[in-house]
C-alpha cells in the first residue's frame, strides 16, 4: 500500500507529505515501510531511515504527520498454489504463490483482468499463463502492445479497417480484437494508450462489439480481456491522463505483480531456471563462488529482465568483477578483497559499483536522456533519478528528457 498526497491508496491531505511518500507492505517479520523518495522522508525514533521493518504499535513521522501501526480485526488466511510456477512465471515465495492462486482463480471466469507491476516482473507470462489454464485455451492468443504501436495507428491495428478508410487502405483488414475471436487479447502496457481513444476501448469492453475504421457498422468480438501496465492508473486517473470509467471497466480482477527486491528469496529459483535455459544449460554449480548471496542482495529496479543479463554476464565472465559494466574489457573495478571488510561490506562494495556503472554507461549510451536511459533500463524515470542522487551520478550534458 502506498501512503501520500497524491495518487496514493491511503491519502495524507497535508502539504508536507509528498505525493508517493512511502510503502507499507506485510511482510512474514513485519510490517515493511520503505521511503519512495519522498522530501521529508520517514523518521522512527529520531532517526531517519529510508526502509525498515516495523512491530505493531510503532510510530512513524512522515512530515508534520504521525503514521500509527496497530493490529486490527482477525487473522485472515490466503490460498496458496501449490507449485512453485504458474505456467512460465516462476515464484516459491507466499507473496507469488498467492497471486497464483488468485489468477488460477480468476482464469476460470470471462471478467477483464488487470496486471499491474514494474516493468521487467512477468505480467506478460502471468497473462497467458491466466489464457492457458482458462475455458478459452483452445481459442486463440493475441497481444498488442500499447507502447509499440504509433498512437494513429493504434485504432486500425486493434480494431480493423474498411477498404479505402485511408490512402493505401486497399483491402478490408480485420484488427486484433477479431483476430482474438474465441480466445484472449492481451492488452500490453494499456496505461500507454491515448486518451482520445480510451472511449471506443471502453466500447469494446461493455459491448463487446468493434468498429473498424472507415467502417459503419459494429461487429461483434467475443473475447477475453487481460491487460497489464507499469503506470500507476489511479494515479492517471487523478491527473485525468487515463479515464475512470475505463479503468473500472479494466479493474474488475485487479492483480498486483511484486517486484523482485520484495521477493528474494524467489531469485535462486529464477537463476536456477535462467542457467537451465541457456545454451548449452548450466546449474548453480557453474556459477561464481557467493554469487548467489551477491544476487539476492541487489535491489533489481530492472526485476526478472535485469537479472537475466546478469546471470548471462556471470557465465560468460565468471567472475564477480565481471558483473560490473565494461569489465569484460578492463580490468579495473575488481571486487573489494580488503581483509579488514566483511562478507556484507564487501558484496556492498560490489553492488553499489554495479549500479553507479550501470546507470553511467546507459546515460552515456542514451547521449544524457534520463528518460530514454531509463526506458532502456526498464525502470521508471523518478527511479533512475532516486538512484542517479544516491549514488551521485550526474547526466552526461545535463540531459533530462
Amino acid at each position: 500500500m502506498v501512503v501520500g498526497s497524491r495518487g496514493a491508496d491511503l491519502l495524507v491531505h497535508d502539504r508536507t507529505i509528498s505525493g508517493r511518500h512511502c510503502l507499507l507492505r506485510l511482510t512474514e517479520e513485519g510490517v515493511l515501510v520503505r521511503d519512495l523518495g519522498s522530501k521529508n522522508g520517514l523518521v522512527v525514533g529520531g532517526v531517519r531511515l529510508k526502509e525498515a521493518l516495523l512491530p505493531p504499535g510503532a510510530q512513524v513521522r512522515m512530515g508534520q504527520c504521525v503514521l500509527s501501526l496497530e493490529l486490527a480485526g482477525t487473522p485472515q488466511q490466503k490460498p496458496l498454489w501449490p507449485e512453485p510456477h504458474f505456467g512460465a512465471a516462476v515464484g516459491a515465495s507466499v507473496r507469488m504463490r498467492a497471486l497464483f492462486a488468485q489468477l488460477h482463480r480468476a482464469a476460470a471466469g470471462e471478467e477483464t483482468v488487470l496486471l499491474l507491476g514494474e516493468s521487467g516482473t512477468g505480467k506478460e507470462l502471468l497473462a497467458r499463463a491466466i489464457h492457458d489454464v482458462s475455458p478459452r485455451r483452445d481459442g486463440p492468443w493475441v497481444v498488442f502492445d500499447c507502447s509499440a504501436v504509433a498512437p494513429n495507428l493504434i485504432e486500425a491495428e486493434l480494431f480493423g479497417t474498411v477498404k479505402g478508410a485511408f490512402t493505401g487502405a486497399v483491402a478490408s483488414r480485420e484488427g486484433l480484437a477479431g483476430q482474438a475471436h474465441g480466445g484472449t487479447l492481451f492488452l500490453d502496457e494499456v496505461g500507454e494508450l491515448p486518451l482520445e481513444l480510451q472511449p471506443k476501448l471502453l466500447r469494446m469492453l461493455e459491448s463487446r462489439e468493434v468498429r473498424p475504421l472507415g467502417g459503419t457498422q459494429p461487429r461483434k468480438v467475443d473475447v477475453r480481456v487481460v491487460a497489464a501496465t507499469h503506470r500507476p492508473l489511479r494515479e492517471q486517473v487523478h491527473a485525468r491522463t487515463f479515464r475512470q470509467d475505463l479503468y473500472y471497466r479494466l479493474a474488475v480482477l485487479e492483480a498486483h505483480v511484486p517486484p523482485l527486491r520484495e521477493r528474494p528469496e524467489d531469485i535462486p529459483l529464477l537463476v536456477e531456471r535462467l542457467l537451465a535455459a541457456q545454451t548449452p544449460p548450466r546449474t548453480l554449480a557453474d556459477l561464481p563462488p557467493h554469487a548467489l548471496e551477491m544476487l539476492q542482495a541487489h535491489q533489481w529496479p530492472g526485476n526478472v529482465r535485469e537479472l537475466r543479463n546478469a546471470v548471462t554476464r556471470l557465465t560468460l565472465f565468471p567472475s564477480l568483477a565481471s558483473l560490473l559494466p565494461g569489465a569484460e574489457a578492463s580490468a579495473a573495478a575488481p571486487a573489494p578483497e580488503a581483509p579488514s571488510l566483511t562478507l556484507r561490506e564487501a558484496r556492498e562494495a560490489v553492488i553499489q559499483s554495479f549500479e553507479r556503472g550501470f546507470i553511467r554507461r546507459h546515460l552515456e549510451e542514451n547521449g544524457g536522456n534520463v528518460s530514454a536511459a531509463a526506458r532502456r533500463m526498464g525502470i521508471s524515470r523518478q527511479l533512475l533519478h532516486r538512484m542517479m542522487v544516491e549514488h551521485g551520478v550526474r547526466a552526461p550534458g545535463g540531459g533530462e528528457d
